[in-house]
């Protein structure tokens, strides 16, 4: 009986989740106390949301390829697994943190404020987006591509590591802390903070703020990988965790409505000063 790429790929996912799930449980973390009825609702939501937007892009652009290039089915199939895997970091993780970085300018960020209006972090708030930000999203739409042209199971394992990565980088469990305590491990600390995205520079990312030298969500955008970053000059290392993370304008107005931050623009925002509608604009910082 031959395993079905797809259904494999369901399988491992479920069970990156569930293991840093437990895990979180574990030290007391899945179930933040930071975490509103708002923040419940949205979490649980974007759970169901995700599969269903990122498969139907998939299958989309599958279609759109085999109307299009009809003979391109499979055509890059007998590439080597080091090719293949070069052109995913290069068609899903380089225009990943493109799309990352241009979804913190005006015109995307009510797309993406919902990832950064969780005040902690966890496996929860992996996924957790407006559904137009995964719609829209470059790298879905290349992957179906390759996809159809024969990617198949070196897309499955890319997706796997890339998952693992991700979601170590935003889950409260802070592995790197490991590597940062003992000497000896420096070396590796170094090499891989400045090479995958860590606990360290992603919860940077999504701190409250960015003036006590260690918060930096103007930066570290790298989703696998953090050398983006590096090469771009975007990335800010300290190996320090900040002390809050959110958004400062729900701090002072409240929480926005976990629809309105998932369905935005088909449903707006009800407060008086927001970023998802027409009101007066409020900075991310």
């Amino acid at each position: 009986m031959t395993l079905d790429p797809q259904l494999f790929q369901i399988l491992v996912l479920l069970g990156i989740f569930l293991t840093f799930g437990l895990a979180e449980v574990a030290v007391g973390r899945f179930f933040p106390p930071e975490a509103g009825h708002e923040d419940d609702r949205l979490d649980v939501a974007v759970g169901l949301m995700f599969p269903v937007v990122a498969s139907g892009v998939y299958a989309t652009s599958r279609a759109i390829c085999a109307l299009f290039f009809p003979e391109a089915r499979d055509a890059w199939a007998d590439w080597p697994w080091y090719a293949m895997v070069g052109v995913l970091l290069l068609a899903d993780d380089l225009t990943q943190y493109w799309w990352h970085r241009l979804s913190h300018t005006s015109v995307l960020w009510p797309l993406h404020r919902a990832h950064h209006s969780a005040a902690y972090m966890s496996v929860r708030v992996v996924y957790r987006n407006n559904f137009l930000y995964y719609l829209l999203m470059p790298g879905l739409w290349f992957g179906g591509a390759l996809l159809y042209l024969g990617f198949g199971w070196v897309f499955v394992y890319y997706s796997t590591v890339k998952l693992l990565v991700i979601t170590g980088a935003h889950s409260a469990v802070r592995w790197d802390t490991f590597l940062y305590r003992y000497r000896v491990l420096h070396p590796l600390a170094w090499l891989l903070e400045r090479t995958i995205s860590t606990p360290a520079t992603h919860h940077a990312h999504h701190a409250l703020t960015q003036d006590d030298g260690i918060g930096h969500y103007d930066g570290n955008y790298g989703n696998l990988l953090f050398l983006w970053d590096v090469l771009f000059g975007t990335a800010h290392i300290t190996r320090q965790f900040p002390p809050a993370y959110g958004l400062k304008d729900d701090r002072r107005h409240g929480q926005e409505r976990w629809l309105h931050q998932l369905l935005f623009p088909l449903l707006r925002s009800t407060r008086a000063e927001t970023v998802l509608g027409r009101d007066k604009h409020i900075p991310i910082d």
